[in-house]
């Protein structure tokens, strides 16, 4: 297997003022340190290429999208690393305080379990309540705008209308 073609400074460009304009729409943002930043936009732009999903730059990826849905970005685990660490696990995605200055990131433990753990748990919760064919996650809904999402928490701020996290109710 050849190697995929370098990555240019204007495809990062590109692509940094695009996830950098997502976040922020979103009520996220990117580490202040551009240089960083951008060498982690990089990293995502060859994932792509080689494996045709953008996976964590810092995460090993298996190269099958269906293995790997949990760690492309913004990964499962971003809101829940922001929350307790102030950045995501490769620090892509920081918090306000950590984006004005006002806080710094620092380690963040990785959260993703290995494969095979993260099948078993998967399939025994959905034993264990009985919804084997169901969804996996509950859905959460915006009780400003009506926006839907499925995952293990609420969003940080809704996407659309950008209330806070307290302004979600379980759904489903």
């Amino acid at each position: 297997m050849s190697e995929p073609a370098p990555v240019t400074d204007e495809e990062v460009d590109r692509l940094f003022r695009q996830i950098d304009r997502d976040a922020e729409s979103g009520g996220y943002h990117l580490h202040p340190d551009e240089a960083f930043t951008k060498g982690l936009v990089k990293g995502l732009i060859q994932n792509e290429r080689r494996y045709g999903h953008r996976s964590c730059p810092c995460r090993l990826a298996m190269g099958v999208k269906v293995a790997d849905l949990d760690i492309i970005c913004p990964c499962d685990y971003r809101d829940a690393d922001l929350a307790d660490y102030g950045a995501c696990y490769c620090a892509l995605y920081v918090s306000a305080d950590v984006k004005a200055g006002k806080a710094t990131v620092g380690s963040i433990p990785e959260r993703r379990p290995p494969r095979a753990e993260r099948e078993k748990a998967r399939v025994e919760a959905q034993q264990a309540a009985g919804t084997v064919g169901q969804l996996p996650f509950p859905v959460w809904r915006c009780s400003v705008c009506g926006y839907l999402c499925a995952r293990g928490e609420p969003p940080l701020q809704c996407p659309i209308c950008k209330v806070g996290q307290e302004r979600f109710g379980r759904f489903i």
